[in-house]
C-alpha cells in the first residue's frame, strides 16, 4: 500500500516517445512521472505498472517526443562574438549569447576556438574560465573549450589562417595549453602529421578528448589514430578525404570500426541532404549534430568581419571572399529540423542533437539517463505536423 501511496502522489504524463538512433525506436510510448517537486523520477514503457496508475495521468502528450536540450560541440560564436577574440570585456555579450542558445533549445556548449595565435588563444580561455564561474539558470552551460587547430593538414585547412598552423609537438601544446587542461574538453588535430602521436597521448594522458579534422588521412592513417586514441571526426565529409569506394578514407574507416563519433553540420550545404540521410542510416549511433556557428549567429544576414577578414554570409551560409565555405549561422536545432524532413527519422535527428553528444562528453549513456532527475523546464518537446517537426519547451 505504501508504494501505491507513493505513486498516488506523483504527476504522470502518457503517450510520451523518447528519441532513439535505430529505426523503430521513437515507437514505443512511455509514461513518464514526476515527484512533487517537479523532476522526473521514473519512465515507464506503456502497459503493466504504467496502466495500473493511469487514472493519475495529467497530461496526454500524443506521441510528442520527450528529449534533453541540444549539446552543441562545435560552435565558434554568436551575436558578433568569434571565441578566439574574446577579451573580458566581452563577458556581458558572452551572457547575452549564453541567453539566446538556451532560448534556442540549447543546453551546453563547447566553445569552439579555430586556429589562432598563442596569447589570443590563452586570453580566449582565461575569459571562458571567467564565463563558467558566473554560470546561472538560464544560461547555456560552457563546457571545456574546443580547440579546432592548430595541428592541421595545410591541404586541407579550410578557412583556417595558415600562418597560425603548428606543427604537432609537446613544446607546441604546452605553449598554448599550459594552465589550461581542465579548461579544454576536445581538440581537433589531423593524426597523420608527425609528431601527432605523442600529442594524442599526452591530451589522453590529460582527459582530453581528440577529433580527426582538416586532414588528409587515409583509412590506415585514421585506424592508427582511432588505435591511438582519436573518439570524433569533426564536421564528417568536410575538410577530410571524402568517402570513395577505393580509398574510403577517414569517414569509411570510422563507420566500418564503430564507436567513433561523427561530427555532422546539417545545413544542406556543408553536406548535400542526400549524404547526410545517408551517414545517418549507415552510422545511426554515431551521428552527433553540430552547428558550426560562426560570429554572425543570431545576427542578420550580409557582411560582417572575422578576424582580419571579411564573412559574407547568406541564408545563413557563411563563406569568405574567396569563396571559402567557413561555416553557418544557424541554431543547432535547426538542424535537426531539416535532418528530420530529409531522412523522415524525426526520432534519430533529435536524438543525434541531444543525446548523442551526451555519450561523447560522458554526460549520459542514453535517452532515460540525460532525463531522469530533470524538471521539464530544462527539456524539449518535440511534435511533428505535416513532416515537419517543432519543438518547444517542455514545461
Amino acid at each position: 500500500m505504501a508504494a501505491e501511496a507513493s505513486v498516488a502522489l506523483m504527476h504522470r504524463i502518457t503517450n510520451v516517445r523518447l528519441p532513439g538512433p535505430l529505426p523503430g525506436d521513437g515507437d514505443q510510448r512511455y509514461a513518464v512521472d514526476l515527484d512533487d517537486q517537479g523532476l522526473i523520477c521514473r519512465i515507464d514503457v506503456m502497459g503493466g505498472v504504467a496502466q495500473q496508475v493511469a487514472q493519475q495521468t495529467d497530461a496526454d502528450w500524443k506521441g510528442d517526443w520527450l528529449s534533453p536540450r541540444g549539446v552543441d560541440l562545435q560552435i565558434n560564436g554568436g551575436l558578433g562574438l568569434a571565441f578566439p577574440e574574446l577579451s573580458e570585456a566581452d563577458l556581458p555579450r558572452l551572457e547575452q549569447l549564453l541567453e539566446l542558445l538556451w532560448r534556442d533549445g540549447v543546453e551546453a556548449i563547447a566553445p569552439t576556438l579555430v586556429t589562432c595565435g598563442i596569447a589570443p588563444l590563452r586570453q580566449a580561455l582565461a575569459v571562458l574560465r571567467q564565463a563558467r564561474d558566473l554560470h546561472r539558470p538560464g544560461l547555456c552551460r560552457l563546457l571545456g573549450a574546443h580547440l579546432e587547430g592548430p595541428f592541421l593538414a595545410e591541404a586541407r585547412r579550410g578557412a583556417h589562417p595558415r600562418e597560425h598552423l603548428a606543427s604537432p609537438s609537446l613544446e607546441a601544446l604546452e605553449e598554448r595549453i599550459d594552465g589550461f587542461e581542465t579548461e579544454i574538453a576536445l581538440v581537433t588535430l589531423a593524426p597523420e602529421l608527425e609528431g601527432a602521436d605523442a600529442v594524442i597521448g599526452r591530451l589522453q594522458e590529460l582527459g582530453i578528448s581528440v577529433a580527426l579534422g582538416h586532414s588528409a588521412a587515409t583509412a590506415a592513417q585514421a585506424s592508427t589514430g582511432f588505435d591511438q586514441g582519436v573518439a570524433m571526426l569533426t564536421h564528417a565529409f568536410n575538410a577530410m578525404p571524402g568517402l570513395h569506394h577505393r580509398a574510403p578514407g577517414p569517414l569509411g574507416e570510422a563507420c566500418r570500426r564503430g564507436g567513433v563519433a561523427l561530427g555532422l553540420i546539417a545545413d544542406g550545404v556543408h553536406v548535400h541532404p542526400t549524404m547526410a540521410v545517408l551517414l545517418q542510416r549507415l552510422a545511426p549511433e554515431q551521428t552527433v549534430l553540430v552547428s558550426d556557428a560562426l560570429a554572425p549567429y543570431g545576427l542578420a544576414d550580409g557582411e560582417h568581419r572575422w578576424d582580419e577578414r571579411v564573412l559574407l554570409v547568406e541564408n545563413g551560409t557563411c563563406r569568405l571572399e574567396d569563396g571559402t565555405l567557413a561555416g553557418v549561422t544557424l541554431p543547432q536545432l535547426e538542424g535537426v529540423k531539416r535532418l528530420a524532413h530529409w531522412s523522415n527519422a524525426p526520432s534519430a535527428a533529435i536524438w543525434s542533437a541531444t543525446v548523442a553528444p551526451r555519450r561523447v562528453i560522458g554526460d549520459a549513456t542514453g535517452c532515460m539517463d540525460a532525463l531522469v532527475g530533470r524538471p521539464l523546464t530544462q527539456l524539449l518537446r518535440w511534435h511533428q505536423k505535416e513532416g515537419e517537426l517543432h519543438w518547444a519547451c517542455a514545461a
